[in-house]
Order: C-alpha cells, then structure tokens, then sequence
C-alpha cells in the first residue's frame, strides 16, 4: 500500500492545470490496478496526463488507513502526439486506447473535476450518465462548475459527467448556489 506522499501526481506538473497540456487527449484503458503505474511511466516519459485520484478510507490487519484511488478506475486521460500513444501502449500496462472525437468536451469536463479536485470537493464515482437538469455553480470555489443536478434531501447532488466514459462524479453543494442552464 502506497504512502499519500508515493502517490502521482493528479495532473502533470509542468501544466498548472490540465487545459494548458498540448496534443491529442486520449483515454487509456489500463489494465486491473494498474493507473498509477501507468501515470508514474507517463510521468517519466514527459508525457501529458490526468489521472483524478479521491481519498478512501480503508481498514487493513486492524488498522485505519487513508488511501488514493483513482476517480474512473482502469481509466487514465492522456495528451501527445501518435509517438506518445505508442509509448503509452509499450508499457504493457494499457489494455487499450480510446481516441476522443470532442477534445474540447473532454477538456471542459475534465477541466471541472479537476477544479472540484482543487476547491477540497469530496467526490464519489457516480457509475451512469444522469437524468436532470444541466446547471452552473454560481459561486465559491467551485464558481462555473457545470453539471446535472439529482435532488436529495437539503442539499443537491451535483454530477460532474465524463460523457465518453458513461461515468462521472458527484458532490453534493448548497441548492441555493445552483443556476439552470439553458
């Protein structure tokens, strides 16, 4: 089990946030277990990448441990050029890669987890696309977060979807923050 600090980083460090990373974003299926690997290879081979990690809380031989474990598992986002694919693929940890025909919607989405990431957002893996109205964060730290909105109980549950994956995450935000969008 990896220490917090042995973990990769989120998104590249020579990119302060994903948007600035240049190339084509791909998503890399990997193999079971193996997305921090693979980000830690990219990593070392200069290669652009986001791989959205979220805490969890564990109990192992008695003991209460927290974890980082990735967002979409088996998923990792990349960026580069044809080389930098076929570099990703040598690594034998990729089963596949998955070319992404709306770039700019891809970045926008990924763009507003990774904000979410950065304003402290406690996120968990929502499994399917929802069915709501589309809104805007109007305010706070998570101002201009785009998402679908599923009621539940005093606050509204936010899901921040990754549309080519079917996946997404949710976070929960006071209603009155929220704005519909058109």
């Amino acid at each position: 089990m990896l220490k917090l600090s042995d973990n990769p980083p989120i998104v590249s460090p020579w990119a302060a946030r994903l948007a600035e990373l240049s190339g084509t974003w791909r998503v890399a299926h990997t193999r079971s277990r193996f997305e921090k690997a693979l980000a830690w290879d990219l990593l070392n081979r200069r290669i652009g990448y986001f791989l959205p990690l979220i805490g969890k809380i564990t109990i192992s031989g008695g003991r209460r441990r927290k974890v980082l474990v990735p967002l979409f598992t088996s998923y990792v986002f990349f960026c580069g050029t044809d080389d930098d694919r076929y570099t990703a693929m040598t690594t034998n940890r990729v089963c596949q890669t998955i070319e992404v025909a709306d770039q700019a919607k891809l970045i926008a989405e990924l763009s507003a987890i990774e904000q979410a990431l950065a304003g402290k957002a406690m996120l968990d893996p929502y499994q399917f696309a929802a069915v709501g109205r589309r809104c805007r964060i109007t305010a706070g730290p998570f101002q201009g977060i785009e998402g679908v909105v599923v009621s539940r109980k005093k606050l509204a549950q936010v899901v921040l979807e990754v549309s080519m994956l079917g996946q997404g995450a949710s976070m929960e935000i006071d209603p009155a923050l929220l704005e519909p969008l058109d």
